[in-house]
């Protein structure tokens, strides 16, 4: 496979700047496991599932990863932490005129110094004199999507995060969970359909392009993530009762995917890197609530692996000509899986 294969057209305006006026007034496009496609609102998501399904939703919570600075030198330098290591240290991006040097050291706002402790590849390791999370808490900025233009306001803070977010340490949202208040958790709960949790805290490699032109030839950044026992607990009972696992958002499915390698879905927490494109066989999740996603990216190869290569490609068009919102804040998609299982 190519990447060019997962390339679309999408005007520019589609692109959502902001959030809807209300957490959950979005559009919802249902595709079916054969493809039917049909034009819904998110209010209408109860009524796509089942009294048995299980809804496994990723908990974790924004952190305002973005920090500014200077170098030793005086040169200026912009970090975006990707990961954070331990108490202290931390993962991160730096863009700079000229990278800093093992040994060297930044000064960020408020006389916060942090020490460069070595390159990792396109990463950098630093060292904080602080705590890391009360560091960003105090002066880091929210790290917005690049293809959002303006800078993040008070109401992104509140906005770009669910509101079920619990262990800090993502540096982007799990945007499907976006969409839903409390109003709709209510609603699940009346209807009989459960929730369950994972963790998994998203990294800055999740909007990094894919620079090779063999699909198979891209590397994924790894990512934490944690599956409680009461999650899979959760599982194998909606299972034995005939229900559905559906995934919140690609990276709850790559959680469970990911947990599930060995066929048999474990409890724990991990390191993951994997890279679901078409021809994977899914061994937990049955369906997806999930955005659109960007042109050439990994995450709309593995929607394409989810529901099929020719499905999404149709869906996509729709939703094009339909003028749905795409990406971050904009609409969602449900998705049940095909029944192929393999590339179309």
């Amino acid at each position: 496979m190519r990447v060019a294969d997962f390339d679309f057209e999408l005007p520019s305006e589609l692109i959502a700047q902001f959030p809807p006026a209300v957490r959950g007034g979005s559009r919802l496009l249902h595709v079916g496991a054969g493809g039917a496609l049909a034009d819904r609102e998110f209010r209408d998501l109860p009524a796509l599932l089942r009294p048995d399904d299980l809804l496994v939703m990723n908990d974790t919570r924004v952190i305002k990863a973005r920090l500014f600075g200077a170098k030793d030198s005086g040169g200026r330098v912009e970090l975006l932490v990707e990961r954070v290591t331990g108490e202290f240290e931390a993962l991160a991006f730096i863009r700079a005129s000229h990278a800093p040097k093992p040994g060297s050291r930044m000064l960020l706002a408020d006389d916060e110094a942090v020490e460069v402790v070595a390159k990792e590849d396109d990463l950098t390791r630093l060292r904080f004199a602080r705590p890391v999370l009360d560091v960003l808490d105090r002066i880091g900025r929210l790290p917005l999507p690049p293809y959002i233009e303006h800078a993040p306001t008070a109401d992104d803070e509140a906005r770009y995060q669910t509101v079920y977010a619990d262990a800090p340490g993502a540096v982007a949202a799990p945007t499907a969970g976006l969409h839903f208040d409390e109003a709709m958790l209510d609603a699940l709960r009346e209807r009989g359909i459960r929730t369950a949790r994972v963790t998994l805290h998203v990294g800055a490699g999740t909007f990094q392009p894919v620079r090779v032109d063999d699909v198979a030839e891209h590397r994924m950044h790894s990512e934490r993530y944690t599956i409680p026992q009461a999650t899979v607990d959760a599982i194998h009972d909606a299972r034995a009762r005939g229900g559905r696992v559906v995934a919140v958002g690609t990276t709850s499915l790559r959680a469970l995917e990911a947990a599930a390698q060995q066929d048999k879905l474990r409890a724990g927490s991990a390191e993951t890197d994997i890279f679901i494109t078409p021809g994977y066989r899914f061994r937990v999740v049955d369906a997806l609530l999930t955005n659109f996603h960007l042109p050439r990216s990994t995450l709309l190869m593995l929607v394409s692996a989810f529901s099929g290569v020719g499905t999404i490609r149709a869906a996509y068009a729709h939703a094009i000509r339909a003028r749905y919102r795409f990406f971050s804040y904009g609409d969602a998609m449900f998705l049940e899986k095909s029944s192929l299982e393999r590339p179309q």
